[in-house]
């Protein structure tokens, strides 16, 4: 018996009533649900008009393959391939599962213990303002963490207000600016005296760099760094990311030193602090958090800053290591006392409807420059916190600057370029337009010996400084190998001997001369 659909020995037979025609049951069935019709003749029946004909169970002739010994020894070794294909594929299910099982227990584990102490300051807190409320005097158990105080302290400060409903700061005090003035004063004259450094790398080994390595820091599924920044006097490097992290990494291991886990959205811009240790990430969330190293490498947060009311965009250190600003798209920058966290000024200027995109202290220490979403530079003198100077020109929010170590330039990157500005006679003295009109440069740095100017768009540009007439020679270009054509962060390591890359995927890159070690 033949099926008249397969061709082949029906299963469960079925002979139509009305056509005589045999027919496998599932396969008549789904035709006749479909159709209502008989396959063969086309004659209309129904589910009623198939009868199941009662046969002997048959046997499947084997496959031709099995008919002889080489055809079941490929069949043999078929099965075997797919055996093991299938338990490697278990194997590496299981250690995926086994790293994930691992992370998720670490990860419980660290918020159990940042949850716990989240409530205990939380109580402590209350406890404060409690008492404030009531103007009893603080006692002396709830001084000992003095990062919590500090941030109590700032909780009552933000109570003050002046007349106008507006929160009443202390200003930059005499003090305060005598310190500036004095820290003004030493750095010229050792400006002045100062040569350029033996140890610099010349020009024809910025020529031969190369990338020596490329680092995964940040988190895949959030993938972009978006701001760099090198210690001084140590060898580590820190970034900020799209994944909401800040990254401490060690160039000469290769090891994260820590990551600094807190803010809510992108850390926008990182700088680190020489003295005490101290370290400042600001971020989209609104905030600025400064952090403190401890003894075994990690950073704990000191302070979390809530003067804003818009992403913070950059935060500069001044050359004194005690004071630094914050600026943000909400049209104002901050002056903050770093030790303490407090703010002392906050400069605003909404007459253009400028928000701050870029800031950074000139290297004397008594004028800032920030740049704006609506393309202006702005020089202010710290002392008076009043706008000095103006520069106009480029296209689409100014993304970075960075002045000259001797004080006498100013590099500004926007849309279209980088912009040279003479901070002497206060005008602009030279352009770069290294890419197309759709292509922004995100980044721009000065070496710490004013020899060298790089900047970063679709590629990294290596430029060589030279006066205001002579011609700025670009001695080396760098490819993006990110893949993804936006370099948001250039960073001149000490003495130009390497220089670190920030891109819109996870990976730290570090170009330095063939051969060279993180130790050398």
């Amino acid at each position: 018996m033949i099926c008249a659909i397969s061709g082949e020995v029906p299963e469960e037979p079925v002979v139509s009533k009305k056509t005589g025609h045999l027919f496998e049951k599932r396969l008549v069935e789904r035709h006749v649900e479909d159709f209502g019709k008989c396959p063969v003749t086309g004659e209309p029946i129904t589910m009623d008009d198939l009868m199941p004909v009662k046969t002997n169970k048959a046997v499947k002739p084997r496959p031709l393959q099995a008919a002889s010994i080489p055809g079941l020894l490929g069949m043999f070794q078929i099965e075997w391939d797919q055996l093991m294909l299938s338990h490697f594929a278990l194997e590496q299910q299981l250690h995926t599962a086994r790293q994930e099982l691992s992370h998720a227990l670490y990860q419980h584990d660290a918020a159990c213990r940042v949850i716990a102490r989240l409530k205990k300051e939380r109580d402590e807190a209350r406890t404060f303002l409690t008492l404030a409320e009531r103007h009893v005097p603080l006692p002396a158990s709830t001084t000992a963490n003095d990062s919590t105080f500090n941030n109590w302290k700032r909780a009552a400060e933000d109570v003050n207000m002046d007349h106008d409903g507006k929160r009443s700061l202390p200003g930059i005090s005499a003090d305060i600016i005598a310190d500036l003035t004095d820290c003004n004063t030493l750095l010229s004259q050792q400006r002045k005296k100062r040569q350029i450094p033996s140890t610099l790398a010349p020009v024809d080994a910025l020529e031969r760099y190369t990338q020596l390595s490329s680092h995964p820091l940040h988190k895949t599924n959030r993938p972009g760094i978006l701001s760099v920044d090198i210690h001084p006097s140590k060898d580590i490097i820190a970034t900020g990311g799209v994944d909401t992290n800040a990254i401490v990494f060690d160039r000469t291991s290769g090891q994260i030193l820590s990551t600094l886990s807190g803010h809510s959205k992108k850390v926008t811009s990182v700088k680190f602090v020489p003295k005490d240790d101290f370290f400042v990430t600001a971020s989209a969330d609104k905030t600025v958090r400064v952090w403190q190293g401890s003894e075994d490498g990690n950073y704990n947060c000191r302070h979390v800053l809530k003067d804003h009311t818009a992403e913070v965009q950059a935060v500069t250190v001044h050359a004194t290591n005690n004071y630094f600003v914050s600026a943000s798209l909400d049209s104002t920058w901050c002056f903050y006392d770093l030790a303490s966290g407090s703010c002392l000024t906050q400069v605003g200027d909404t007459s253009d409807g400028d928000g701050y995109t870029s800031a950074a202290f000139h290297p004397d220490g008594l004028i800032l420059g920030t740049g704006t979403s609506q393309a202006n530079v702005r020089i202010w003198d710290v002392k008076s916190q009043s706008n000095v100077a103006k520069f106009e020109g480029h296209s689409g929010p100014v993304s970075a600057i960075s002045f000259s170590e001797n004080g006498y330039f100013l590099a500004t990157a926007a849309a279209d370029g980088v912009k040279l500005w003479d901070l002497r006679k206060l005008r602009n003295f030279r352009t770069f337009a290294p890419y197309d009109s759709n292509t922004s440069t995100n980044s721009v740095d000065f070496d710490h010996s004013g020899s060298y100017l790089a900047i970063a768009g679709s590629d990294i540009r290596v430029y060589q400084v030279a006066n205001v007439k002579s011609e700025w020679n670009c001695v080396k270009t760098f490819p993006d190998l990110s893949g993804t054509g936006k370099a948001t962060s250039v960073k001149f390591g000490p003495n130009a001997q390497y220089l670190t890359l920030g891109s819109m995927d996870r990976n730290l890159r570090i170009f330095g001369l063939p051969g060279d070690s993180a130790e050398e």
